[in-house]
C-alpha cells in the first residue's frame, strides 16, 4: 500500500501544475482569438493543440527560404531555447518552462506578425495563432 501515497502525490502535483500554467491574460488572448476565429468561420469549434503542433512543425512555403518552419529558429523541442538565423538566443516557447509566454497581447501580436511573415509570407490567422498558443501552453 506504499504506492497509494505516491499516486495521490502525483495526482495532486499534476493538479497544481495545471493550475500554475493557467493565466488570466493568456486566457483573455485566447478568448479574443476565438472571437476572431468565429467571425472568420462560424463553425469554429475551438483551438486544437494537435493542429498547433502540426502547424509548428510543418514545412511551409511562401515565406523566407531560410525559415520554412517555426522550428527553423525555435527548434524541435519547445521546452529548449532556440536561436535566430543570426545566432541571437530565443527563450523556450513552452509555457511550462516560460510561464510568461503569451500573456502580453502586444508582444503576442508583434511576434506572430513578424514570425508568420517570415515563415508563411503572410499574417497568421486567428485559428493558427490560437492553435499554436494552445499547443505551446500544454508543453
Amino acid at each position: 500500500m506504499k504506492i497509494a501515497p505516491l499516486v495521490v502525490a502525483a495526482l495532486v502535483g499534476g493538479l497544481f501544475a495545471s493550475v500554475a500554467l493557467a493565466d488570466p491574460a493568456r486566457d483573455a488572448i485566447l478568448g479574443a482569438l476565438a472571437d476572431q476565429a468565429k467571425q472568420a468561420d462560424p463553425s469554429f469549434g475551438g483551438f486544437s493543440a494537435d493542429r498547433g503542433q502540426a502547424f509548428w512543425t510543418a514545412t511551409h512555403t511562401g515565406g523566407k527560404p531560410g525559415t520554412p518552419s517555426c522550428t527553423s529558429c525555435h527548434g524541435g523541442d519547445p521546452a529548449v531555447a532556440g536561436a535566430t538565423r543570426a545566432g541571437k538566443p530565443i527563450g523556450p516557447m513552452a509555457v511550462s518552462v516560460a510561464p510568461e509566454r503569451f500573456t502580453d497581447s502586444e508582444k503576442v501580436e508583434k511576434w506572430f506578425l513578424r514570425n508568420c511573415n517570415s515563415v508563411l509570407g503572410r499574417a497568421c490567422t486567428a485559428l493558427e495563432k490560437g492553435d499554436v498558443i494552445t499547443y505551446l501552453s500544454g508543453k
